[in-house]
């Protein structure tokens, strides 16, 4: 696993900063959706605003024995996302994410595909623990890699449980940047609004940055 492609972080107060503004008005919300996820539209529902990013509900969470999760984020124009935050909550039935692989411009993302292509970035976020009373941003790099993009695939690989039992838990997807006020090219893509069994992990399989807080 790739180390993270990010050291040290800090924590900062605002909306908007050094990594940029929330690009939560360029997403497509209609056309994002997120595979393997245990309730329906959950992965739209963690693309909270920033003021709402320290709620715990709604989350998103895959199901037991199955830590895997995709997230699939269109944006409405083409946008540089300079930074991405994913808050989860330390629990008993439930674990953080922990290994994430970032894909861009490929609205067609299956778990196949994730696990075996090559991701313009890979990290390993903190565990929750971390950061309690806060979000974390963690800068994508290399940047060219993230400008003039017109979506965002995030697989989730891996949760903190050691034994794979414990389903993965997210709270707040965030994602800093600058729009460019162009209009998204046209995509065609068939999309998988439903995970397959043969997609996931059965048991017994094996499966910096800048931190928020107030």
């Amino acid at each position: 696993m790739d180390p993270p492609e990010c050291s040290g972080h800090s924590h900062d107060h605002e909306h908007g900063d050094e990594l940029g503004l929330s690009l939560r008005p360029q997403i497509d919300f209609p056309r994002v959706f997120c595979l393997n996820e245990e309730i329906a539209n959950a992965g739209r529902q963690v693309l909270k605003i920033h003021e709402e990013r320290l709620t715990t509900t709604p989350s998103l969470t895959s199901p037991e024995d199955d830590p895997e999760l995709l997230l699939v984020i269109p944006f409405t124009e083409s946008v540089t996302v300079q930074s991405i935050s994913i808050r989860s909550v330390s629990s008993e039935e439930t674990s953080s994410p922990k290994t994430i692989k970032l894909f861009t411009n490929r609205e067609d993302m299956d778990f196949e595909t994730a696990r075996e292509m090559p991701a313009q970035m890979s990290l390993e976020l903190l565990p929750a623990h971390h950061f309690v009373e806060g979000s974390i941003d963690y800068p994508c790099r290399p940047a060219g890699r993230f400008q003039n993009i017109s979506s965002l695939a995030i697989f989730v690989q891996d949760n903190y449980d050691e034994d794979g039992a414990l389903p993965t838990e997210i709270t707040f997807v965030g994602l800093k940047g600058k729009g460019t006020k162009m209009k998204r090219r046209a995509v065609e893509a068939v999309y998988e609004t439903q995970g397959q069994v043969s997609d996931h992990k059965v048991p017994g399989d094996e499966m910096g940055a800048s931190n928020n807080l107030l």
